[in-house]
């Protein structure tokens, strides 16, 4: 890598666009062991009480060598690391329960988490969440039964899909570990990757549609994929003792992994793009179709649309980039932010030119303060002019051309039955809240077994069976139903959109409930959509995570619930239902208990005072906050809708008033009291006369 004045991270003070405030100064990364070689290059040599004294270290030039440049501890562990090896490979075979503050940090990057169950008192009872990385969601038959059972064997029992198309397994024993990552891997499935900070799960459109942009896109997701993922062997090493399970590649991945005519990657590493330090954060890539945002394209740092020709021949892609939704609680300087476009590039130019964003966000990411070492921090500080020229200038080396126009987004479930089209079926499946377990996990494997199919994971936490022939529809969706499995038009569209992250009780950053906590709040919202009026097809996309980090993307639902408090949450309005918009923080702490307090007069407004189609998180944007928090404020039950028949209850206003005092005492209106005194009348009257 040649030497750049700002490699790594140098920056001058942060004024970012969204919003306007200012952030510390960061200055580069520098190590204190780096020392100047022939030909410009600097490298780092371990101490003696290191792992290895001889081994040599690529690290970039300081910006600044007379400076110590501040660093956040978790860039020392991996630059002390031996690329991702140690202390992890010996903290493994402790007797301990648990592994020390270093291995906490590295095992994420060989896609585990060290959780603790946090409902239990009185001590911590540690286990290890494993997070496979499939490309695209895809699941071979092997690989999905492997997990089915390791779930049961070492795990808690359950599978979690997630909102990036892969895996989670919850309640790993550290002692089961070597085992269960063992497993995975003859499976030929991975964890490597799908935690950390790299490039993490690609997704693309899970529905496994024989069409060339579908297709196209798929395999451009597998190959930024693969192109991205660590050839260090430090996992292998780990977990299988250093055997090789590799599968082979395209050669244009090999080539562009390999292609150094920018002078950036690390000539003399095992990790050409990433170095020893890797990068800044995590790093999140998803790829599509027009009109196809099931991938939610606009939430991550990259995203990548293809663009054919009026036949449906793939060209190039459209890129954006700058997505991300983590932020920190009270701390304005920290946001949710959507991608923005870069460009187009032709379809041979796309792996180079991810490369080069890649490399970017390497060099000039922040390495000092996590919170803000996301690429969406970087391009609101610089602006989208200049990130774009220092893309092209001194990475991508060519200009990026004006982006393509493209329809509208639309978000797209692929449930229920669909021709794959080649002669097969797939069958979408609706997973609340992604969590495979009981008598759905049996069913499930059955079918999957005795069909001997292949699956899809998708990015709202589905599953999909893939490869199904048309003799086998019936008995197998006879099956399905049997299990609580069923057919869309017999899922609550509320269910069908809504997500939650696990939170409670692993998750160590939950502030409260989410998973566990959505089933109740979405019964509670069909209650009120019932008591004001709306109908059952009706419906909002309504996402809730435990803490702010948004797991589940609630800052592009229309109704985002965020954990701020024991049993409260921030409450978010504003998204669109082709997730197109970014919410806006509504309210703060409002407890569990109170949320019908606000659901009410909003979604009792939404009702009357709609434009045409209009949907849930538009009128909340076209309303505005003040409006609606004035009517929240001043909300007193909802208007009681005339008599079906117009008919005048009241002759005379003594007799309402008179009603109206007795009705304030059981919390009702005159009305309504009214109405109930007179059919209990009529009632008692048709009794008698039966008698």
């Amino acid at each position: 890598m040649t030497t750049t004045a700002a490699a790594f991270g140098a920056a001058t003070t942060a004024v970012l666009g969204e919003p306007k405030v200012e952030i510390g100064r960061y200055q580069g990364l520098r190590s204190a062991n780096s020392l100047a070689l022939t030909g410009g290059r600097h490298v780092t040599l371990f101490p003696a009480s290191s792992r290895s004294s001889s081994l040599i270290r690529a690290v970039s030039t300081p910006a600044k060598p007379e400076t110590a440049t501040k660093r956040s501890k978790v860039e020392i562990f991996k630059e002390q690391s031996n690329f991702i090896r140690y202390p992890l490979n010996e903290e493994i075979l402790t007797d301990a329960p648990n592994i020390n503050e270093a291995a906490t940090q590295l095992i994420k990057f060989h896609g585990s988490y060290q959780q603790y169950n946090r409902d239990e008192r009185g001590g911590r009872s540690y286990s290890f969440m494993l997070r496979t990385k499939n490309p695209c969601g895809k699941v071979s038959n092997q690989l999905y039964l492997t997990m089915d059972d390791l779930a049961d064997q070492f795990g808690i029992g359950t599978l979690r899909l997630t909102t990036r198309q892969t895996f989670q397994l919850h309640g790993v024993l550290k002692k089961d570990l070597k085992t269960v990552m063992s497993s995975i891997i003859r499976s030929m499935g991975s964890t490597l990757g799908a935690c950390g900070d790299l490039n993490r799960n690609v997704l693309a459109p899970a529905a496994p549609l024989v069409r060339k942009d579908y297709l196209f896109a798929q395999q451009t997701a597998e190959n930024i994929a693969a192109m991205l993922t660590p050839q260090s062997g430090f996992y292998y090493d780990v977990w299988v003792d250093g055997e090789q399970f590799l599968t082979a590649e395209p050669p244009e991945v090999t080539k562009a992994r390999n292609d150094n005519s920018n002078g950036k990657n690390f000539t003399d590493s095992p990790e050409p793009i990433y170095g020893t330090q890797f990068l800044p954060r995590k790093f999140k890539i998803a790829v599509t179709v027009p009109t196809d945002n099931s991938v939610d394209i606009l939430t991550n740092d990259i995203g990548v649309v293809v663009v054919t020709d009026d036949k449906g021949e793939p060209q190039g892609f459209n890129i954006y980039v700058g997505g991300g939704m983590g932020r920190t609680h009270r701390i304005e300087t920290t946001f949710a932010r959507l991608a923005e476009p870069l460009g187009y590039v032709p379809k041979e130019d796309i792996l180079k030119a991810i490369k080069s964003i890649v490399e970017v966000q390497r060099d000039f990411g922040r390495r000092d303060d996590r919170k803000y070492s996301r690429m969406k921090y970087l391009i609101s500080e610089w602006g989208i002019e200049k990130f774009r020229r220092e893309v092209e200038d001194n990475y991508y080396q060519k200009k990026f051309e004006p982006s393509r126009t493209l329809p509208e987004w639309e978000f797209k479930s692929y449930l229920g039955w669909h021709e794959q089209g080649d002669g097969s079926l797939f069958c979408g499946l609706h997973v609340d809240n992604g969590r495979i377990g009981g008598k759905m996990k049996k069913t499930l494997r059955e079918v999957i077994s005795k069909y001997n199919l292949s699956i899809r994971l998708t990015p709202n936490q589905n599953i999909i069976l893939c490869d199904i022939r048309n003799a086998w529809k019936r008995p197998i969706t006879t099956t399905l139903a049997q299990a609580g499995l069923l057919h869309p038009r017999y899922v609550d569209p509320l269910n069908q959109t809504a997500m939650a992250c696990p939170a409670f009780p692993l998750c160590p950053l939950a502030i409260t409930e989410a998973e566990r906590g959505i089933p109740d709040i979405l019964k509670r919202v069909r209650a009120v959509f019932e008591k004001v009026g709306l109908k059952y097809n009706e419906s909002v996309v309504i996402r809730v995570t435990g803490c702010p980090n948004g797991c589940a993307r609630p800052y592009m639902a229309e109704l985002g619930l965020v954990g701020d408090g024991p049993n409260s949450y921030q409450i978010w309005l504003g998204g669109t239902p082709n997730q197109t918009s970014i919410a806006k923080s509504f309210m703060n702490k409002v407890k569990v208990q109170d949320l019908e307090k606000v659901f009410e007069p909003l979604f009792y407004n939404w009702k009357r005072k709609r434009q045409a189609k209009e949907s849930f998180g538009d009128f909340t944007i076209r309303m505005g906050f003040e409006k609606l928090q004035e009517l929240v404020d001043k909300w007193e039950g909802p208007e009681v809708a005339p008599t079906r028949y117009n008919l005048k209850l009241f002759a005379d206003k003594e007799t309402y008033e008179a009603v109206d005092e007795l009705a304030k005492l059981q919390d009702k209106s005159a009305h309504q009291l009214a109405m109930e005194v007179i059919r209990n009348f009529v009632a008692s009257q048709q009794n008698g006369k039966s008698e």
